[in-house]
């Protein structure tokens, strides 16, 4: 399916006035989304680059968009490949799929340099989401970093469940891989129909006006949901999992990191976070107590948590947390 620019906008989730928005070519050729905001506010503070999870989309993130722009930031974001607004690369769009996390890495290194560099106001900062998390703690380690600050929110540093089933899993996804299934869904996920999700049972949020309003999104603008992964972008997840999991690559990590978990994650492990986030030096972490796993989406005390924590170490190299309770939080 090739790229759109639109953005899409309904009645509970207008566009944010004042979008920028095109596609950049990444290296393969695939046609990436992205769109840009300047601030609304009188002061600037610079540009967060804000990348969301695995099967989100720009438009969910409009609120977000907003948040930011009132603090006086520009705001630059994009749709990963093969989902939202971005190509997909097989040919039934519905599956979210990748071979290697090194597409995700170039992807980001084209947006900076093409779009980010050469048309946002300095200094940078980066506010990723879960799978987004992930892709940018791999490039937290390079000497030539673009972000002077990165905030993470609930970064899928390892799958929730135990180790010995997520390994379980893992190798059979490999060998499913290896025998030429890549492109299959992983084993037991089920079709993806946006009037089918239901906000009782739910792990993302306990927000029940968010999660509506993200599902008439998807009923709005169908072709910007992506399902269940393939058996290959499972591979690719956990090789990129246990990488970033290396004692190697967490006393890598050049960039200082603020990492928010959330207290009742389903979806990826805040144990695991908690682990990394220990390990890793100039890495502060914080638990949300009762947060489910998209806390951008959560509802508004959390959501309020969430802001105090960012407003106390975005930006300036010596702010600190002085002003957030993080025991409070559960932290």
């Amino acid at each position: 399916m090739a790229a759109q620019t639109v953005l899409i906008g309904i009645a509970r989730n207008p566009v944010p006035s004042g979008a920028g928005t095109g596609t950049f070519t990444a290296r393969d050729g695939l046609s990436i989304r992205y769109a840009r905001w300047d601030t609304t506010a009188a002061r600037r503070l610079g540009t967060v680059c804000l990348f969301q999870g695995r099967t989100e989309y720009i438009e969910k993130y409009f609120e977000t968009v907003t948040d930011l722009r009132r603090r006086g930031f520009a705001v630059a974001t994009m749709d990963w490949r093969g989902q939202g607004g971005s190509q997909r690369m097989l040919k039934n769009s519905l599956k979210g799929h990748v071979d290697s996390f090194a597409h995700y890495d170039a992807d980001i290194v084209t947006f900076m340099s093409e779009i980010v560099l050469p048309d946002c106001p300095p200094p940078f900062y980066c506010l990723a989401h879960s799978m987004g998390g992930h892709i940018v703690l791999r490039l937290a380690q390079s000497k030539a970093c673009w972000w002077d600050r990165i905030v993470l929110s609930a970064p899928m540093i390892a799958f929730a469940g135990s180790s010995a089933k997520n390994a379980a899993v893992s190798i059979m996804a490999e060998a499913a891989t290896l025998l030429g299934l890549g492109d299959s869904f992983i084993p037991g996920s089920k079709a993806y129909a946006p009037e089918a999700q239901l906000f009782d049972g739910n792990e993302l949020t306990s927000d029940r006006l968010r999660f509506e309003r993200a599902r008439e999104i998807t009923l709005a603008a169908p072709r910007l949901a992506v399902g269940a992964p393939t058996l290959a972008w499972l591979t690719a997840a956990s090789s990129s999992i246990a990488a970033i999991n290396s004692i190697a690559f967490m006393e890598s990590v050049k960039v200082p990191v603020m990492i928010v978990a959330a207290g009742n994650d389903q979806i990826v492990s805040t144990p695991a976070i908690e682990r990394f986030a220990s390990r890793v030096k100039n890495c502060t972490h914080i638990v949300l107590a009762g947060a489910r796993h998209e806390i951008l989406q959560e509802r508004d005390q959390l959501r309020e948590q969430f802001w105090a924590a960012f407003d106390a170490y975005v930006p300036g190299s010596t702010r600190t947390l002085r002003g957030f309770d993080a025991t409070a939080a559960g932290g």
